[in-house]
């Protein structure tokens, strides 16, 4: 045999041999049955044969005539089995007191902290400025998530409830924020943590405290942070006192489970052709509000809502880090929201028809019927608009079409008893067709002139290009300069700095938005780097004690406007017996800020803090790079001296919280500079930064208490290159028995 035949012949069968390796997986998953329905998690796959897969792949699988009914009858016999299997009772949503979570379409997650919610300076909440600045920017809402808990919890001992109730008015507050929402017809719900069980028992069980608390403030509904469904017990407790609340889990319960979660999270994995919602399909009058936090480009959410007739959670200030909408993903959102608004009992039916067959490549929709009218919505999944015939509809004699997306009636091509319709979708867009035999009634009227209105400018002249939201420092203005120590304080000498610092925020990564903007920074982030020329100060040798702070008062007379939780561990007006050393805590930053102008004073800002703890060495903590927590408390290797001579006070780990130590009880603590009590005692407060939504303060040096049993809890921040941001709210709120302060005094 010649050399070339034998290399030809090798050359073939290596290509047959490759051949098989790559096809054959393709082929036996084109053979393969469809994929379990009632798989983990909430979506059920769509038919093989509208995903288009490669050549090299083994090519894609045509659809047929039979390919989406047999689809259908088996996803239907899914469904009418499983409610068999799980002894599904309906009877929650049939509650009146329930009923509006099945047209609850847009959903935000409010960060009680948001500047559109509360204006500390006049000290009153502004749900009207928050609710229209949505109403005009994505279309409004229909409910809203109240989060007050994470990521604050577990500064101190308040449990979830306690947060709550230190917003400012207490109950009462709460109960008038309710009720003005309630009077722009958004509902209400509150999270809830059974994460948080390292903070203060709330001296009942869970479900009794949530259903009672739930009903004094009017609340409409309960979102279980990190859980797989909320338990049966918290409806029966809720159900009990006379107050049915909709319960939503973040993440899938058990198919057993929707009887009693009426609305769910949903946390999809997105892929071309649209998924089925599992929950929506085996109950249409359960809600799903489509979560996506960190996505800066919404398209995906607000499509597969769309598709499967269920609502989005429009989540913008995520832990204080501002990922906003869009203005095109505003301008969707107004279109998709006004349309299942108007036409939300059609979302309900038991007639559901999933992936009804489109005319054209990448456009999907679901066909709703009720009675004798049908309802389809429609999205375009491709880069490109769509334009022609897309769509054909049974038709008899007076049948009429309207295109509810562009506010048009349709002229349909009739082929025998099918309608052709025609009408455009553009990129990435959305498309809403009606058919009836008898004329639209006002609802559908009004929606028709709505909407040939707002699709006039298609969403492609609206910017879809993401901005973070930049960060001013509050300034700090300078004190009295002193020539001499004043009594109390120890000289800081200026020169070189570095200063690198990072957040330690639990989420977000590394992402844009992240932690704060310095001013020498063009954005917010985690990691922080930057040479200071630092100039010489004086800083209080201890934080401000309780007497110290008494003598404050004394000479002012200082009551703050929000006194609620002002200096909460005090008797009357004085400290408890033994305290006076100790350092004062339940102070806001806006109390400290008034006894340091008093003093003469300032507080001081975060490099130098830092600088003051830290030298130039680069030492890990003020006195050195040991860590003073014993190896069985987490403990890296170098260990500081034990716990009699230990640093920093070991950390108390109840769920009641302990008192903080006396300010000089551990003198082995000192910096470089001689400064105490820097770390592990009490956080102190020093910068606060600004964005149009958010406030947040930099606080340093750690605390005392560390709450156990969950990761979500107020991370510590004991090392010099760590900073913690707490969100600002309210001084009622903000105030914290972890948390006082030390001053500072510019030197000649």
């Amino acid at each position: 045999m010649k050399k070339t035949e034998f290399r030809m012949m090798l050359c073939t069968a290596s290509l047959l041999l490759l051949t098989a390796i790559f096809t054959a997986p393709a082929s036996a998953q084109l053979d393969a049955p469809p994929a379990r329905i009632g798989g983990p998690g909430p979506q059920i796959p769509s038919p093989p044969c509208l995903t288009l897969r490669g050549i090299w792949l083994g090519g894609s699988a045509s659809c047929t005539p039979s390919t989406h009914r047999d689809w259908l009858a088996e996803i239907s016999h899914w469904r009418t089995e499983r409610r068999i299997y799980i002894g599904y009772d309906p009877s929650r949503y049939e509650l009146p007191q329930l009923q509006w979570a099945q047209h609850s379409f847009i959903q935000p997650q409010m960060m009680v902290h948001d500047r559109y919610f509360y204006d500390p300076v006049a000290g009153k909440y502004t749900v009207d400025r928050y609710l229209d600045d949505l109403e005009k920017r994505y279309g409004g809402i229909d409910a809203v998530l109240v989060w007050a808990v994470y990521p604050n919890a577990g500064i101190d001992d308040r449990n979830q409830h306690d947060m709550a109730r230190s917003m400012p008015g207490g109950v009462e507050g709460l109960k008038q924020m309710v009720a003005d929402f309630h009077r722009r017809g958004v509902k209400v719900l509150f999270p809830m943590m059974m994460w948080d069980q390292g903070t203060r028992d709330p001296e009942t069980d869970w479900p009794t405290a949530i259903a009672e608390f739930m009903k004094q403030i009017d609340a409409d509904g309960i979102n279980g942070d990190t859980q797989d469904g909320v338990p049966l017990a918290f409806s029966l407790a809720a159900e009990k006192v006379g107050h049915p609340l909709a319960f939503e889990p973040e993440n899938g319960p058990a198919d057993e489970g929707l009887a009693w979660n009426v609305l769910t999270w949903g946390q999809y994995q997105y892929t071309f052709v649209p998924t089925v919602d599992k929950y929506r399909w085996l109950e249409p009058r359960h809600q799903v509000n489509i979560q996506g936090r960190w996505d800066r480009d919404k398209t995906n959410a607000l499509q597969y809502a769309f598709f499967n007739g269920e609502g989005w959670e429009s989540w913008e200030n995520v832990w204080g880090i501002w990922n906003g909408v869009t203005p095109r993903d505003g301008e969707a959102t107004r279109r998709v929201a006004t349309i299942e608004r108007a036409v939300s009992p059609f979302f309900a039916s038991q007639g559901w028809e999933p992936l009804y067959p489109m005319l054209r490549y990448g456009v999907f929709s679901s066909r709703w019927p009720l009675a004798d009218r049908t309802l389809w919505t429609i999205v375009n999944r491709n880069e490109y608009n769509v334009e022609g015939s897309q769509m054909t509809a049974p038709y008899k004699q007076g049948m009429r079409y309207f295109d509810l997306y562009h506010g048009v009636e349709l002229i349909p091509e009739i082929k025998g008893d099918q309608a052709v319709l025609s009408f455009p979708t553009e990129s990435h867009g959305y498309g809403a067709i009606f058919a009836t035999s008898g004329e639209l009634d006002p609802k559908l009227r009004e929606l028709m002139e709505k909407m040939k209105a707002m699709t006039a400018k298609p969403l492609s002249s609206f910017s879809h290009e993401w901005h973070a939201l930049p960060q001013q420092l509050i300034e700090i203005p300078p004190s009295p300069r002193a020539a001499s120590a004043p009594e109390g304080m120890i000289r800081i000498d200026g020169g070189d700095y570095l200063f690198r610092v990072q957040g330690m925020e639990i989420e977000g990564s590394n992402d844009v938005g992240v932690d704060v903007q310095y001013p020498w920074e063009d954005s917010p982030r985690r990691f922080h780097e930057h040479p200071m020329q630092m100039q010489p100060i004086y800083m209080d040798k201890y934080p401000v004690t309780n007497a110290e702070f008494k003598k404050f008062l004394d000479a002012t007379h200082y009551q703050p406007k929000d006194s609620l939780n002002f200096l909460k561990d005090w008797k009357g007006s004085s400290y408890p017996d033994g305290w006076a050393n100790k350092p004062v805590t339940w102070v806001s930053i806006e109390d400290a800020r008034e006894y340091a102008k008093w003093a003469g004073k300032r507080l001081p800002h975060e490099w130098e803090w830092q600088y003051a703890a830290q030298g130039n060495d680069g030492r890990s903590f003020p006195w050195g790079n040991c860590d003073w927590l014993p190896t069985s408390r987490g403990a890296g290797p170098a260990s500081c001296a034990s716990d009699k001579n230990a640093p920093a006070p070991i950390p108390d780990k109840g769920r009641t919280m302990l008192p903080p130590s006396d300010v000089d009880a551990h003198p082995h603590g000192a910096s470089p500079f001689g400064v105490m009590d820097m770390v592990g005692n009490v956080w102190q407060w020093t910068d606060e930064y600004v964005d149009d939504h958010t406030r947040a303060a930099i606080v340093r040096g750690g605390n005392h208490y560390q709450p156990q049993g969950s990761i979500w809890y107020f991370p510590e921040a004991y090392k010099n290159e760590q900073h913690g941001k707490l969100l600002l709210m309210a001084p009622s709120y903000d105030r914290s028995g972890t948390l006082g302060f030390r001053c500072v005094k510019d030197a000649q």
